[in-house]
């Protein structure tokens, strides 16, 4: 079973920046597209952004020109770069993978990030 771990979370203040990581126990990226999703308090959680297998890229409109995923296949490790940092992106940060094959998906724990002065 492929497992995801997330780091990089944290506290910044308004226009900073901050960049997750996603760690997946192996190499997955030609099986699975990998998403960032976020769940603030009381908030259904939501999409990010998605990498498909392919690289193809997209992003929730809110985030556009702020916020970049991308990968490094190497490393097993997908990235979510975000400047800009707003206080209405303070959420819980999950990474997924959704498997091409069957759309089976595996979710991260998390990493809390706290955007406020």
């Amino acid at each position: 079973q492929v497992q995801l771990v997330e780091s990089g979370g944290g506290l910044v203040q308004p226009g900073g920046s901050l960049r997750l990581s996603c760690l997946a126990s192996r190499s997955i990226f030609t099986e699975y597209n990998m998403a960032w999703y976020r769940q603030a308090p009381g908030q259904q959680r939501e999409l990010v952004a998605i990498m498909t297998s392919s690289g193809s890229l997209s992003y929730v409109v809110d985030v556009k020109g702020r916020f970049t995923i991308s990968r490094d296949n190497a490393k097993n490790t997908v990235f979510l770069q975000m400047n800009s940092l707003k206080p209405e992106d303070t959420a819980v940060y999950y990474c997924n993978a959704r498997r091409l094959a069957d759309r089976d998906q595996i979710w991260g724990q998390g990493t809390q990030v706290t955007v406020s002065s």
